[in-house]
């Protein structure tokens, strides 16, 4: 039998008064500080929407779609999760409740339930609090995060599922974390801690009685502001948390640090560790935030430019790559539709570099083949992902090889040869939800590339997440007007890098490099890419 100090332990994450305020930063902070205890910890997320996972849903309503290793599609946060705690994570590590339904409707399919009537207590419960144990034999901690807020009816399944969950387990193997808001009300200068007792009080009619509050402010508590939520709420005064604002989200872990989150939860789940060492991680933090060698202006010409969340992994690796060269990145998110409808392309000249990243359908398309082709004329550093490289294709096809069809993309099946096509394990796809390429991918880059140079490797493997793919009837036209085709899948069949010798950084891929970037082993491409930003700026100064 197990004792305290090897039993898995289990972190709860839950949030009330309104939805945003942060608990996948919260939850992977607190991961990173407990790893760094020398934990062996791990991060889940449980979504209450009955997609079965994210990918079909739209970038405007969820934000980005993460893809795992493993081809997952999963929410933003497991993101988040690996820029934290710097571990890949799988399917394992997201569950919605479509999945769970999805699961016990083929279970009594099976008759596994022997003529049970199938309800949401105890079958529904059962298949959640399974899913929570999944992972605890390889985990010291699991932190699992609840989304949605306290009061919402698609997170009772899930809420029930986590008081039951601490009966199973015993109490001291078992802490819940509430995040709630504490606003300030101008017209009384006052912070108002109402809304984080209703919260409380909803949760605890629930059955569950927090262990920490978390408390999201513009403002910082007082003594007496936390023994009021204390009084109110039943926990502890110093396990109520502070969260403010701060210049960068990887200063989190910092703040909950000083304020000593770690040892209270430690002390509650009875585990005794070392103090945390975070002298790299303070190292990074100071230079996101104090960099020495200035700033450098990234226009991000793309789809969902309205929505940033749609672009948080590229907009995370931007800055790790901002880090590795010590000079800070300060992004546009710019409509390709701008373009498009009279936007002048001359408002190019004011920053040091482009990037245009993935997307789905034809909106937008015409608006980046512009933005690529003054990149391309005016020798601005660009740089495309997925959507990316294949707009930059059709540029290419059409301004330099001239190629009849250049103008085209398979959008409909009525498209005759494009130069972007589908996938031929697409062409009879009849559903939209997990058929895609995904996942990790083996490729091999020419040996006396660019990109091989910036991998210091010519063999890589990268995340997918895409249907088409350049028509290889094309290849040979676009490799004999200078496009290189700089890496390709290990048969050959398919390219997955472009780059052009003659520009001083014009570099595509087909995969998704940002969802392997971390914060503190910035990926190779976006450390690259701000290096060549950097260096244009200096050019443009020193004119």
């Amino acid at each position: 039998m197990k004792n305290n100090e090897t039993t898995t332990k289990y972190i709860f994450v839950t949030g009330g008064v309104v939805s945003g305020l942060g608990k996948g930063i919260i939850a992977a902070s607190l991961g990173r500080i407990l790893k760094e205890r020398g934990l062996r910890t791990t991060l889940q997320k449980f979504d209450p929407y009955i997609n079965v996972d994210p990918g079909t849903m739209s970038p405007f309503q969820h934000g980005e779609v993460f893809v795992t290793d493993d081809g997952a599609e999963t929410d933003l946060d497991l993101g988040h999760y690996e820029r934290f705690i710097d571990e890949s994570l799988s399917q394992a590590n997201n569950v919605t409740t479509g999945r769970i339904y999805q699961d016990v409707i083929k279970k009594e399919r099976k008759g596994d339930y022997l003529g049970s009537t199938v309800q949401v207590i105890p079958h529904v419960t059962d298949e959640i609090k399974h899913r929570l144990k999944h992972l605890a034999p390889d985990y010291d901690v699991i932190i699992t995060e609840i989304g949605g807020t306290v009061g919402d009816i698609e997170s009772l399944p899930f809420l029930e599922a986590i008081r039951q969950f601490r009966q199973d387990e015993g109490r001291e193997n078992v802490i819940f974390i509430h995040l709630t808001l504490v606003p300030y009300l101008t017209a009384v200068g006052e912070l108002k801690t109402k809304p984080t007792q209703h919260s409380v009080r909803e949760l605890m009619t629930i059955g569950i009685q927090p262990d920490v509050l978390v408390a999201r402010s513009e403002h910082p508590l007082n003594e007496s502001l936390r023994e009021k939520i204390a009084l109110f709420t039943n926990v502890p005064p110093q396990a109520v948390i502070e969260a403010r604002d701060v210049s960068t989200i990887y200063q989190v872990p910092l703040e909950l640090r000083d304020q000593n989150l770690d040892d209270v939860v430690l002390q509650r789940l009875g585990l005794t560790r070392g103090p945390a060492e975070l002298l790299e991680w303070e190292s990074m933090v100071k230079r996101i935030i104090q960099p020495n060698l200035g700033q450098v202006k990234i226009a991000i010409v793309g789809k969902y430019t309205e929505l940033v969340d749609a672009y948080k992994s590229i907009h995370q690796a931007l800055i790790h790559g901002g880090i590795s060269n010590d000079v800070g990145v300060k992004m546009s998110w710019i409509s390709a539709e701008d373009y498009e409808n009279g936007s002048s392309l001359e408002g190019l000249k004011d920053y040091d570099a482009l990037l245009i990243p993935g997307g789905f359908g034809e909106r937008g398309v015409p608006g980046m083949l512009m933005a690529v082709e003054w990149a391309r004329e005016n020798k601005l550093p660009f740089f495309g992902i997925c959507l990316g490289l294949q707009v930059a294709i059709i540029e290419y096809s059409r301004n330099i090889c001239k190629l009849a069809n250049a103008d085209s993309m398979e959008f409909s099946d009525d498209t005759d040869q494009p130069v972007i096509c589908l996938m031929d394990s697409q062409r009879n796809v009849t559903r939209k939800g997990g058929t895609m390429r995904l996942g990790s991918y083996p490729a091999i880059l020419a040996k006396d590339s660019k990109v091989a140079s910036i991998y210091c490797n010519s063999e890589i493997k990268e995340r997918h997440r895409h249907r088409y793919e350049v028509n290889n009837d094309f290849r040979t036209y676009l490799e004999e007007a200078g496009l290189s085709m700089s890496g390709t899948s290990p048969n050959g069949e398919l390219v997955e890098m472009i780059e052009l010798k003659d520009h001083p950084w014009f570099v595509a891929c087909q995969f998704h490099p940002e969802l392997k970037s971390r914060p503190t082993r910035p990926h190779p491409l976006f450390a690259s890419f701000i290096e060549a930003a950097l260096k244009s700026s200096n050019r443009s100064k020193s004119e």
